[in-house]
């Protein structure tokens, strides 16, 4: 409260009213009202304390004298400190009455409190509550307009991407008097910036240059910061230009932010020159700039550089510390590689350097379990993301969904999908296609379609990948009709497909057997301009070779060179393929060998496709000599290059060497395939080895329900050629103990093993089961043996084996009367 003395007023010739020097204030302003104090808070039961920051503010001693009267007559007032309010306020939802609450403040009369309260609540972020207590403040008789309370609601509003409130705060604070000043015009480029609306900051700084207000470096950082975060790194540069044209210095933040906008514009080896350039300066890097380059070096797969920087900024000598963004790129750069136990021991030293990992590292590691398909570590990394507080968002759940996806689980994705909903996650694009790609890769067609249709009933429009996961599951399942059907709903749609929907496409059709359809969908590919790619050109030069179509396929290559298309790995494989099956093992052997000279390691299906045609050359030596190779290079071979090299083996009469190789097989631990013991048990007759082939047969009882028709007939002839009758009959008791359905052949087999070995009885006997199964023994099979009677028994067997094939007569000649007269009651009828 001010006390008048000997008020007097003097006016002097030029009519300018002087203050009078009479005036004090009792009630002088307390210096530390403002200052912000550290104050701790121990709680000797929990074993636990708590630092926080407390700014005073005018309180009720410090209020005039009228104020402060009323406040003490009301017992309703509260003599709180402004961070005791904003405390209150953010602990009540936006929709209770915190009016209410701000009308019980004591310190509510004293309008230096207004811009302290508005700057601790726009730190925090609460747009809502902010735009309250804004409101609750107009209100107020002692408020005034004031820029610097605008400039905060304003960079509020951009934070929040709220263009147009920061914009009607602009013109409101100019409607109520205030000037704009340069932190003004920076709030307001900076919300156009946030939505990439840089042309729009442009004109803001022109009208900001007509309002005789220089523009601050901040005011460039902005505005260069607008065209970046859209990847227009060209406007970018030329505003850094303008900037040091007009004598504004660009800052480490200038660099950081035109580094940005190289990466967002895909420019990583621009990013990278530039920061070669800026290393140079005197301008230090931070560890802000260093994360741009981790982060480029890993989206040009220059991973080992990228480690290398890393490692110095966890050196001890660093000034750059790596922090969590460092630690998230190096784990999304494990991710991509597969190398998902590194990806985790990057997040454990999160943990171990004190850091703590947030949304975006939790799903770093997430995406990388699911790229695998590890369903099981990525739910227990998702639950120990809930554990710790932290809400999954979208990419959390779409990480989730697609990790039970590839490990073929589409109902327990279908489960994540609902969960999402229920924890008011709204699905986007990313994820219905996810959850399409789960359903559709393990066919579950009609529920992928079904999806489709859902997700345009809720506002989200398929794109191309939707309709390649779809493609790709109509040629899982064989559906060419819906194939069609899916093609043409993209066309209805307008949905331009891209190279990767046009190789979903043409694959599936290649699957499906409609070869003219796929050559006709890679032909209206070519007019749509869409370029093809190495996966185009390896799906039709491998479904030419499957219809053998030999010569389009050599067509499809010369076409892919002269287009300059390099090849990959898959293409080499199948060339190999197609030159092998047209008996061109030059040309097999030269792409093979440009394959290792353009610097492509070949892997199993390279050597696989050569060793296949070696062996259909009957080169059996060159074939092994692939193999050894193929040892030599570290590349673990599979079932079918072994298969392939065993097949080489039997053409080349060298049984002996298939067994080796079956030793050296288990001690790989490859698994055996049906076609794979039918080549070790013709090599065991040749050798007439029949430890081995006992061996064999018993590492088949296991699979003996799924025994084919010819891996039986051939362990049957094996044991019959050799004399096991006894054995042969065993082992066929058993394949049918397991309900396997047995063929005509197969009984052709046994009865051919047993006249040889002269066992005519259990001939008999086996006829006698043929007609127990159904299946009557053919007159060859009775001719067969009754000449066996006649040339290599004696009269008495001879005899004994004629009665035999007479009651089999008899018996089938009352069987067709039986029949006959069944039948002919229901044609009367």
């Amino acid at each position: 409260m001010a006390i008048v003395h000997h008020l007097h007023f003097v006016v002097g010739p030029s009519s300018e009213r002087r203050v009078p020097h009479g005036i004090r204030c009792s009630k002088p302003m307390n210096p530390d009202a403002f200052k912000k104090r550290k104050v701790a808070r121990v709680d000797y039961d929990a074993g636990t304390h708590k630092v926080f920051t407390v700014i005073p503010g005018v309180m009720k001693s410090g209020l005039p004298t009228r104020n402060r009267l009323r406040v003490e007559g009301d017992r309703f007032q509260r003599d709180w400190t402004v961070s005791e309010v904003m405390h209150r306020i953010i602990q009540l939802n936006r929709w209770e009455d915190i009016e209410g609450e701000l009308n019980r403040w004591a310190g509510r009369f004293s309008s230096k409190n207004f811009p302290i309260l508005m700057q601790e609540i726009s730190k925090l972020g609460y747009i809502e509550h902010a735009n309250q207590i804004f409101n609750w403040m107009k209100n107020q008789k002692n408020y005034s307009a004031r820029e610097d309370i605008y400039n905060m609601m304003m960079r509020l509003h951009a934070r929040h991407n709220r263009v147009d409130q920061a914009r009607g705060l602009f013109c409101e604070m100019q409607r109520l008097g205030c000037k704009p000043n340069v932190d003004t015009y920076n709030a307001l480029i900076t919300a156009h910036g946030r939505a990439g609306q840089w042309r729009w900051g442009f004109n803001i700084m022109q009208d900001m240059l007509r309002a005789a207000i220089p523009p601050s470096r901040s005011t460039y950082n902005n505005l260069i910061n607008a065209c970046g975060s859209r990847g227009n790194w060209r406007e970018a540069l030329k505003i850094c230009k303008s900037m040091t044209d007009n004598g504004v210095g660009p800052d480490l933040v200038t660099h950081n932010i035109l580094l940005s906008a190289f990466k967002a514009g895909s420019e990583y080896a621009r990013a990278l020159s530039y920061y070669e350039l800026l290393k140079g300066t005197n301008i230090r890097p931070d560890t802000t700039t260093l994360n741009i380059v981790v982060d480029c070096l890993v989206k040009l797969g220059k991973y080992d550089e990228a480690m290398n920087v890393f490692n110095t900024m966890r050196s001890k000598k660093s000034n750059c510390r790596p922090d969590i963004v460092t630690y998230t790129s190096v784990m999304h750069m494990y991710s991509i590689c597969g190398e998902v136990e590194n990806c985790r021991a990057i997040f454990d030293a999160i943990v171990a350097e004190g850091l703590k990992p947030n949304v975006v590292a939790y799903n770093a590691l997430l995406g990388a379990y699911a790229s695998l398909g590890l369903s099981e570590s990525a739910s227990s990394v998702f639950d120990e993301m809930r554990q710790n507080g932290m809400r999954p968002d979208v990419v959390s759940y779409t990480s989730l969904l697609n990790a039970f996806g590839r490990s073929q689980q589409p109902h327990k994705a279908k489960g994540v999908f609902d969960m999402m909903r229920r924890n008011s996650c709204k699905p986007n694009l990313v994820t219905y296609n996810a959850l399409i790609d789960a359903y559709g890769s393990n066919g579950f067609l009609a529920e992928a379609v079904e999806l489709l249709r859902e997700m345009e009933q809720q506002g989200i429009q398929p794109n191309a990948v939707s309709f390649s996961s779809l493609f790709a599951a109509c040629g899982r399942c064989h559906q060419k009709v819906k194939l069609d059907s899916l093609l043409r709903a993209a066309e209805m749609r307008r949905i331009e497909l891209n190279t990767v929907a046009y190789n979903s496409a043409i694959g599936s059709y290649m699957n499906v057997g409609e070869y003219e359809r796929a050559l006709s969908l890679y032909q209206r590919m070519r007019q749509k301009k869409v370029k093809p790619d190495s996966v185009t050109y390896n799906i039709l030069i491998s479904g030419c070779c499957k219809a053998s179509k030999y010569n389009v396929a050599v067509d499809f290559l010369a076409e892919m060179r002269s287009l300059k298309i390099p090849f990959s790995k898959e293409v080499y494989s199948s060339a190999i393929c197609v030159y092998s099956n047209q008996g061109q093992l030059a040309e097999a052997e030269s792409m093979f060998k440009f394959m290792k000279i353009e610097g492509l390691h070949p892997d199993v299906i390279a050597y696989t496709a050569l060793l296949q045609a070696y062996g259909t050359a009957g080169d059996w030596e060159k074939a092994f000599d692939v193999f050894q190779d193929m040892e030599t290079a570290g590349i673990q071979p599979d079932s079918v290059a072994c298969l392939s090299l065993m097949k080489s083996f039997n053409r080349g009469c060298q049984p002996g060497k298939i067994l080796l190789l079956a030793e050296s097989m288990r001690d790989m631990k490859i698994n055996f395939t049906d076609a794979m013991l039918c080549e070790m048990i013709s090599a065991c007759s040749i050798l007439q080895d029949w430890r081995t082939l006992n061996d064999v047969v018993q590492m088949m009882e296991t699979s003996l329900p799924h025994l084919s028709t010819g891996t039986l007939n051939t362990v049957l002839h094996a044991f019959g050629k050799a004399g096991k009758t006894e054995i042969m009959l065993k082992f066929f008791l058993k394949v049918v103990a397991t309900g396997t359905e047995i063929s005509s052949t197969t009984y052709s087999v046994l009865l051919k093993n047993l006249l040889s070995a002269g066992n005519w009885r259990k001939y008999i006997e086996v006829m006698q089961w043929m007609e127990d199964a159904g299946l009557p023994p053919s007159v060859q099979m009775h001719n067969k043996l009754l000449l066996f009677s006649q040339t290599s028994v004696g009269v008495e067997n001879a005899s004994a084996i004629r009665e035999s094939l007479e009651s089999f007569k008899r018996r089938n000649s009352a069987e067709a009367v039986r029949t006959d007269s069944l039948e002919q009651p229901s044609s009367k009828n």
